[in-house]
């Protein structure tokens, strides 16, 4: 078996855990392990948000989730050898819950706490639990549906070196200053509120705390990319910029649809992954690395048969022309598919978290073809106990959401 190079205890705090959390991304953060190219290995994790969320019918604690300490992540780990400038190979052999806490959930958080890709439309917190059996998850917050999940780490990267992260900062700063006070914020800017350096303590943690970065976003080490596909059987490579490599990670998800719209749009669980290493020595000038490369996992969901919505970049709420804009036509896509599956009888809350956390494909189709950006967002139809393909006898509704919806904030 392999050994578990970092644990998690469930029942302690984040304060409290076995090793050290962080989250915030900076250089100095002291590894917690080291593992030697060619070893493999087991990390477990708790879920992104520290524990703060329940297993009940309440979205009280998704409306009340405190996000200046998420994420949580573990590590870093120390690669013995690995030196700026060379490639980390990072194999998942295999990931899942941890074991007798085989749930997760998916958010909707309020536009004041997170938001989300329609956050506009979907303001208040609602929350959907899954059970995971297996390979598949169900749940009783949404009826009817039941598929097989691509798991995966939402987050995982290496350390930035100080310049790197010097240059994120500079670069979000100018961005929140073009509209301070947009709310959800334009970015992040560095918090010591809620921050969690690993090890570090006294005048070195006070520096860190004004400078590291948030976990939010994906940058070039790649860190919250939140991509499903990197799931069992795919290879990363990442850029290193440190001694060590100090590789973290957290954020594990069950199941995920392309976007995470919801913004906790994914399952969220507490899990373990296992992993292999190994260094390409001078990868990065060798290939041209910016940001990291992967194979996508040879392990996928047997969905042959899907329902594809295509958006277009035309604003949905006063019809104005836009030019080449994907986010508007992803917008417009995932509108479609949620009026679509709302004539089955889902409320639109249901539908959202549908295309957040199942195997939904997110396609750009096509950006020369101007002034229209199309995006394709296409759900696999056998994950629903029902033909959804239109017929000639119309829609026939199949749930009843006064009865079956999200949790609510009681």
């Amino acid at each position: 078996m392999p050994k578990t190079i970092i644990s998690v205890d469930l029942e302690k705090p984040t304060n409290d855990q076995p090793q050290p959390l962080h989250n915030r991304w900076h250089p100095d953060i002291p590894p917690v392990a080291t593992a030697k190219p060619g070893d493999d290995f087991i990390i477990e994790a708790l879920d992104w948000t520290g524990g703060q969320i329940r297993n009940d019918d309440n979205a009280s604690d998704i409306r009340d989730c405190n996000l200046f300490p998420c994420h949580h992540l573990v590590g870093p780990v120390e690669i013995v050898g690995a030196e700026p400038g060379d490639i980390l190979v990072v194999d998942i052999l295999d990931i899942g819950p941890l074991k007798g806490n085989e749930w997760g959930y998916t958010g909707i958080f309020s536009t004041a706490n997170g938001g989300g890709f329609l956050t506009d439309l979907f303001p208040e917190p609602r929350k959907a639990i899954w059970d995971c059996k297996g390979i598949y998850a169900s749940s009783r917050h949404i009826p009817k549906v039941r598929f097989a999940a691509i798991t995966h780490p939402g987050l995982i990267g290496c350390a930035p070196d100080h310049a790197l992260l010097a240059k994120w900062n500079q670069r979000e700063r100018e961005l929140i200053a073009s509209n301070p006070d947009r709310v959800p914020p334009l970015a992040l800017p560095p918090e010591p509120k809620g921050v969690m350096l690993g090890a570090l303590k006294g005048a070195a943690l006070d520096k860190a705390a004004m400078e590291a970065a948030r976990t939010i976003p994906p940058r070039e080490h790649g860190g919250n990319c939140d991509i499903k596909n990197i799931s069992r059987g795919s290879r990363i490579y990442f850029p290193v910029y440190v001694k060590g490599a100090k590789l973290s990670m957290g954020d594990y998800h069950f199941s995920q649809g392309d976007g995470e719209i919801t913004f906790c749009g994914a399952i969220e669980m507490a899990g373990w992954i296992h992993l292999h290493v190994d260094l390409i020595k001078g990868g990065v000038a060798k290939y041209g690395l910016t940001n990291p490369l992967f194979k996508v996992s040879p392990v996928d969901p047997h969905y042959g048969d899907f329902l594809v919505f295509e958006g277009i970049g035309v604003d949905d709420k006063s019809g104005k022309q836009l030019y080449n804009d994907a986010t508007m036509a992803m917008r417009r896509a995932c509108l479609n598919a949620m009026e679509y599956l709302s004539k089955f009888g889902y409320s639109k809350e249901q539908a959202y978290v549908i295309l957040g956390c199942a195997p939904v494909e997110g396609r750009i189709g096509g950006v020369v073809d101007i002034p229209n950006a199309c995006v394709s967002v296409a759900i696999p139809t056998d994950m629903f106990e029902f033909d959804i393909h239109p017929n000639a006898a119309g829609p026939q509704k199949q749930v009843d959401s006064s009865k079956t919806d999200l949790a609510r904030a009681h």
